[in-house]
């Protein structure tokens, strides 16, 4: 089974409609959005239209959720406060931007979805969240101690773990031995589409592959390809250009950060 995730498009939805062309390309079995639809451009309500419109399955991100409250709080870990000065400019005009029903939608997205494969006579648990399993808003990144990733993993009962949040994509195999059997668990973060911060200006998702004799036992089983499009990236920036927006935003998409 082929099994495409997004996340973090930011109402960048020029990015959104290129990924999700180069999504049909790839012929998957299944597409799952992991949130953050709305925030950072000016098309929050295009892009939760096409979502539900592809009827995809979708968790709710920490901006999804403050919009879907319409408070003035998304949730965000800003380092500064010329970041927090931006921020506060992104909120405020995207929740005058998102519509009544959107709106809706927004607050009624579920927290994570949950999958579970039964291959052979091993038991499959694949767990999609948007931040951890813990927290709307918690960042996990690559470098997270290793004993720490495993914790959060084993609590959540997650063999596979996707997520996004953070924008930067990676795949980390975490191998843990208990009563004499190898047990590996996969915690992948699959990137942004629309607002990429891993110096790659090119959206990103992934594409996890679960075959018929994926393992626990074995990690080469379950495959995990990380895929790099391009998108219109002058119609985004521009986009933002000519809004209320700050024009930091632009400068990040150009640059990836």
């Amino acid at each position: 089974m082929r099994i495409a995730l997004f996340s973090d498009i930011h109402a960048n939805l020029p990015a959104l409609e290129s990924c999700l062309k180069s999504i049909d390309e790839q012929q998957v079995d299944a597409v799952y959005c992991l949130g953050d639809l709305v925030g950072y451009n000016i098309w929050p309500n295009e892009v939760v239209n096409e979502i539900r419109k592809r009827g995809i399955p979708t968790i709710a991100g920490n901006y999804d959720q403050g919009i879907g409250l319409m408070i003035d709080e998304c949730g965000c870990a800003y380092k500064s406060e010329p970041e927090k000065d931006m921020g506060k400019i992104s909120i405020s005009y995207t929740n005058h931007l998102v519509k009544p029903e959107e709106r809706k939608y927004l607050r009624t997205l579920p927290s994570h979805i949950r999958l579970e494969f039964q291959l052979n006579d091993d038991k499959l648990n694949l767990l999609l969240v948007h931040g951890s399993p813990r927290k709307i808003n918690e960042y996990l990144f690559e470098d997270r101690e290793e004993k720490s990733m495993l914790r959060i993993m084993k609590d959540a009962d997650a063999d596979i773990l996707c997520f996004g949040h953070t924008h930067k994509p990676f795949h980390r195999i975490l191998s843990d031995e208990a009563s004499g059997t190898m047990h590996n668990r996969h915690a992948i973060n699959i990137g942004s589409v629309g607002k990429p911060k891993d110096g790659n200006p090119q959206g990103c998702y992934v594409i996890l592959t679960i075959n018929h004799d994926s393992s626990i036992q074995d990690k080469n089983t379950i495959a995990v390809e990380f895929i790099r499009f391009d998108y219109d990236i002058e119609k985004a920036a521009k986009a933002i250009e000519d809004s209320p927006l700050p024009n930091g935003y632009a400068d990040m998409l150009r640059m990836g950060q």
